[in-house]
């Protein structure tokens, strides 16, 4: 089984100073740097070990007591504190007790498995990735805010209560633009602004903050909803469009993939991550890589009370190898699961039998397919190499 998972809730990664130009009165303090993952965040991410040691022990892919199957086991992390504490809050309740390794990069270091470009790794032609960002938005740019308009005002609202603030979210001239700023593509600060802030309020919510300290008291679950579609479609444009998503992650999909082969074959192939023989691997990354392998793949689920192909903290993209015992032929299952607002906001432990909600993920050319068999492995093989783009792989 492959565990793509985005850390658990972090404090924003803004400061307050940036945050406040936005609001009438001051944010929240989270008690932790920014970016970091909270206490609330870790306790959530061992409730998810602890769900994943469950329903691995249901399958048989692991045993319930013991450390024995501690060795087939990989944890994977990206650098960063909050990658980093969620590998090992999993790693806690996936085995309690057990020596489960949560491997990373060297401190200070890029992983090339998170951040190709960063890395080095991968290096796009970033002008064609604008054209493609352009291209997306069609000839009418104004038009995609408009879609938004009404979300606008809400966030606009919950950030200032009709008062007033140093910056306004909307300023002229209100379209879409779309620019090459360094090593990035940069859309106009409307939408990027308005994507981090509905951001930071869905972690006041998931974090458990109360009272002036979730969203000045004007913030509740509707309310949220509504204003992180400002999110979803900042995430849609800037991470999903194909050529970004496939500079981004095919580095990663194809250690996915390379990995996959190892455990069908049950020999070691150069690149894959753990041993032959694994039954579990975790990647510990952000919605970012969740948000690019869905984009590259054709992915897309609706999980209840979030946008569509919403990431949000914790939330994992899974592939479960199977095999038929009458034909020995191999298929993989693509699901994708996150704890509800409600489970993270109260910190609900989950069990299978209040478990996180799950979504079966129709893959391209496996739409057909049975839910409960997947897609056979030599289709989701293909279409794995055919998503991935080599010249942004690093083997």
């Amino acid at each position: 089984m492959f565990i793509i998972s985005r850390h658990g809730v972090r404090s924003p990664t803004w400061t307050s100073e940036r945050l406040n130009q936005y609001a009438a009165e001051p944010w929240p303090e989270w008690g932790v740097p920014p970016g970091n993952l909270t206490p609330h965040g870790r306790v959530l991410m061992q409730f998810m070990g602890a769900y994943y040691r469950e329903w691995l022990s249901s399958a048989r892919l692991q045993t319930p007591q013991g450390c024995g199957d501690a060795g087939r086991i990989c944890i994977h992390a990206d650098t960063d504190q909050r990658t980093l504490e969620t590998g090992r809050a999993l790693a806690e309740t996936l085995l309690p007790g057990c020596p489960v390794a949560v491997h990373s990069e060297p401190e200070g270091s890029r992983d090339p498995l998170f951040d190709p470009i960063s890395a080095g790794i991968a290096k796009p032609d970033w002008e064609i990735a604008a054209k493609t960002v352009r291209e997306r938005l069609g000839g009418n740019p104004r038009h995609f805010l408009d879609l938004h308009r009404a979300a606008f005002g809400t966030l606009q609202f919950v950030l200032t209560g009709g008062g007033s603030a140093p910056k306004k979210l909307l300023e002229p001239p209100e379209e879409v633009s779309v620019s090459v700023t360094g090593k990035s593509v940069q859309v106009n600060e409307q939408l990027s602004v308005a994507s981090s802030l509905s951001e930071s309020l869905l972690l006041e919510y998931t974090n458990g903050m109360q009272g002036k300290d979730l969203g000045w008291g004007r913030l509740d679950a509707g309310t949220l909803f509504r204003i992180f579609e400002l999110h979803a479609a900042y995430a849609d444009l800037t991470r999903r469009t194909l050529y970004l998503a496939q500079a981004r992650s095919s580095n990663l999909l194809d250690y996915i993939l390379l990995s996959m082969e190892q455990a069908v074959t049950g020999k070691a192939v150069p690149g894959a991550l753990g041993r032959p023989g694994a039954a579990v691997l975790i990647l510990s990354g952000h919605d970012t890589n969740l948000s690019n392998l869905s984009g590259m793949l054709g992915l897309s689920w609706h999980l209840p009370g979030y946008q569509p192909d919403d990431a949000p903290p914790g939330g994992a993209l899974i592939f479960s190898l199977w095999q038929q015992p009458e034909t020995g032929q191999y298929f993989v299952r693509t699901q994708y699961l996150a704890q509800t607002l409600q489970q993270m906001r109260s910190a609900i432990p989950l069990t299978m039998v209040a478990p996180p909600v799950k979504e079966d993920v129709a893959f391209a050319g496996c739409e057909s397919a049975a839910k409960s068999i997947g897609c056979s492995w030599e289709t989701f093989a293909k279409t794995l190499q055919k998503a991935i783009d080599n010249r942004f792989v690093s083997m």
